[in-house]
């Protein structure tokens, strides 16, 4: 069977997986002698490292949740996040889900039970610069982007059919140009080119995003160290569970102690994912504390 049919086959049974039948397609590349063909393979195959290049079926819209504690142990679970109440300057990066992982470990991701959806959690210090202007007297502790199985499906499906249109039209101007010889290019690469802009690539939708990456609307760290002093005495007076309070108290210490913004944020990251499982005793007591802690790395 020519390896133009292997690959055609491959795309039509959804059962044979689509790392293999990628894998066949940059032996085809490389026949072709068509570099953007084997970019885009090497992309699906590896991961994407910019958003910026992801093709329109990896930018998906999505929906936010979060957890909150309010006074008095309140607190909501799972609540939605409403994007007005974020600064515009980040409703791009939060209202996109951004697929940028390998083929293989998108297809790991539905073989699980139940795949209804996946979580992908926000950025610990975005959580802490707008966690307080969500939900009236409560603060968000945790907060997620929730992505549906179905558009990962989705994704998948739009590679599938990519590949078959291409190599269709492909066979259709030259029926043996998967056995040719490494760039020998049995099509003509202007035709090649173009069968690969209209199969492959149709609108590539590059959605820049200046909320991508939260240390791009960083302001100066401001060392106070009074938000910490009077963090450490409100865990000290709420006599709640010892062990846990002095291990938020050591790493309070720590961001107090940290000389620049990279091990500060690493110790505020340890600070809420400690918090976070304990919400419900401690969410109460830090909240009032947070917008301060945030002020430092900001």
């Amino acid at each position: 069977m020519s390896l133009l049919r292997e690959i055609q086959d491959a795309a039509i049974d959804s059962k044979i997986e689509l790392a293999v039948m990628l894998r066949k397609c940059k032996v085809l590349a490389a026949r072709l002698g068509n570099p953007e063909f084997n970019q885009w393979v090497e992309n699906e195959l590896n991961g994407y490292k910019d958003i910026n290049s992801l093709p329109d079926y990896r930018v998906h819209y999505v929906n936010s949740k979060g957890h909150f504690s309010g006074p008095f142990q309140s607190g909501l679970r799972n609540a939605d996040i409403p994007l007005q109440c974020i600064p515009e300057k980040f409703h791009k990066n939060l209202s996109h889900a951004y697929l940028r992982e390998p083929i293989a470990a998108m297809e790991s991701l539905l073989k699980r039970d139940n795949p209804g959806t996946f979580q992908e959690p926000w950025n610990p210090d975005l959580v802490a610069y707008v966690g307080q202007d969500i939900y009236q007297d409560m603060t968000c502790m945790q907060a997620w982007k929730v992505i549906p199985a179905s558009t990962i499906v989705a994704a998948l499906d739009a590679v599938r059919n990519r590949i078959l249109s291409f190599v269709l039209e492909i066979e259709a101007e030259s029926p043996d140009a998967g056995e040719a010889p490494i760039n020998s290019h049995p099509v003509d690469p202007k035709k090649v080119q173009q069968i690969f802009n209209t199969y492959i690539t149709g609108n590539v939708q590059n959605v820049a995003t200046g909320g991508a990456n939260i240390e791009q609307n960083a302001i100066s760290k401001i060392n106070d160290d009074k938000v910490y002093e009077d963090l450490i005495n409100a865990l000290v007076e709420s006599k709640e569970n010892q062990e846990l309070t002095s291990e938020l108290i050591s790493v309070v210490n720590e961001m107090k102690k940290a000389e620049d913004t990279v091990s500060l944020k690493k110790h505020y990251q340890q600070f809420i994912s400690i918090l976070a499982d304990h919400m419900q005793v401690f969410g109460p007591i830090v909240a009032p504390y947070l917008p301060g802690l945030a002020a430092q790395i900001f």
